[in-house]
């Protein structure tokens, strides 16, 4: 098993340092489901919520919690996002939600992404509470990242 790579020698918490690490453009994709009963999708299609326009407030705050992730994870280094989005595809029991981060920095973006993902379905989850108590957030994971050289045009 590989080592833990966020505690030091001595094994307390310790932030990475990636300091020597160069800069590459990186990008995250992440995603996660709600399940919803059909008449909450069709309220939230309908756009009938009493809260407003799920949907959007919901991509929104998925955008707003990847540019803050290194206030909410205590580990993770403070990135500047060069992109950042949230995308909805409504399904027959709920929807699946497939977030997208990048930056060029000396580490990875999975944890914005991710946390833009569970944070959509937060605000989902909150907007809708009341109308649906059977509602489930699950799935979240990490699809894919990728680092590349940055190129010099």
């Amino acid at each position: 098993m590989p080592a833990l790579t966020h505690t030091n020698e001595h094994g307390a918490a310790s932030m990475v340092d990636v300091s020597a690490k160069p800069p590459l453009k990186r990008t995250a994709i992440a995603e996660a489901r709600i399940l919803l009963q059909p008449e909450t999708l069709a309220l939230i299609r309908d756009n009938l919520i009493q809260k407003g326009d799920v949907l959007a407030v919901a991509r929104i705050a998925g955008i707003q919690a990847a540019k803050l992730t290194a206030q909410l994870i205590p580990l993770c280094h403070p990135l500047p996002l060069s992109h950042a989005a949230v995308e909805f595809v409504l399904e027959d029991d709920g929807i699946l939600i497939t977030t997208t981060a990048s930056t060029v920095a000396g580490t990875g973006v999975e944890m914005e992404a991710l946390t833009a993902a569970s944070t959509a379905a937060l605000t989902i989850y909150d907007m809708c509470k009341a109308v649906d108590k059977t509602m489930r957030v699950e799935g979240l994971h990490l699809v894919s990242k990728t680092k590349e050289a940055i190129s010099s045009v």
